[in-house]
């Protein structure tokens, strides 16, 4: 073979050679920024969908509602929880502890319970007043007559057939007036001992105030009535 074709040959093999390896480092080149910019691309996508389901997260529980604290089944708690609405739990909690009934099961029959520990407060003081000599002091047991009258209406309202409700949006209307007359009528008795000048108004203070904070609580618990019911997931039945 002739010396000088083979060298010819072997000049446009490498000549081949480096136009490869030159388009290949063209290629490459191009391909690098373009992978590069579909990895940035890719991060930006992802931290914005992060972000945004961050954000929707933190506005969902910030907008939210509180949760009301729920009350417990258990009769002890719940009777806690309700003489907590009342200006006097203290003498709530152990007026109605104190009753051999059967343990309150709801709301509504922690309230009939209360009228019933409010009546019998009242008929002791009654007791007193009957007894008493003083002209003032008589004069007081007609106001708590009325104000027994009242609360018995109450309990009365309360005792129902199988087929009707315990409490009604009616007869909570009601019962407020009857027990707000009731307390107004110890207040009455009170004033009118005031107004004489009784020797025995501070006694007779000391000894209606349990009488007193027993019918204020009766009221304190028909006005949360329904948010008492709310927490056990109870309707008025």
């Amino acid at each position: 073979m002739d010396p000088i074709n083979v060298f010819k040959g072997y000049g446009k093999v490498q000549y081949l050679e480096d136009q490869s390896q030159h388009r290949n480092t063209n290629t490459n080149v191009t391909r690098k920024p373009f992978i590069t910019t579909v990895a940035i691309l890719a991060i930006l996508l992802l931290t914005l969908t992060i972000g945004l389901m961050l954000g929707a997260l933190i506005h969902e529980k910030e907008t939210e509602p509180p949760e009301s604290p729920s009350l417990s089944s258990n009769s002890a708690d719940m009777l806690k929880a309700v003489c907590n609405v009342t200006r006097y739990p203290e003498s709530c909690f152990s007026g109605i502890s104190n009753l051999t009934s059967p343990k309150p099961t709801d709301p509504e029959a922690i309230f009939k319970l209360s009228l019933r520990v409010s009546i019998a407060e009242l008929t002791n003081f009654k007791t007193i007043v009957s007894n008493s000599n003083e002209a003032a002091l008589r004069d007081c047991q007609s106001q708590i007559d009325d104000a027994l009258g009242r609360l018995g209406d109450s309990v009365a309202a309360m005792e129902v057939g199988p087929e009707e409700k315990i409490l009604t949006e009616d007869k909570i209307s009601d019962l407020q007036t009857w027990i707000s007359a009731a307390m107004t009528d110890q207040e009455t008795c009170l004033d009118g001992l005031e107004e004489m000048k009784s020797t025995a108004l501070d006694e007779v203070k000391s000894k209606m105030q349990g009488s007193r904070e027993y019918t204020s609580n009766c009221l304190a618990i028909l006005a949360n009535i329904h948010t008492l019911l709310q927490k056990l997931h109870m309707s008025l039945h």
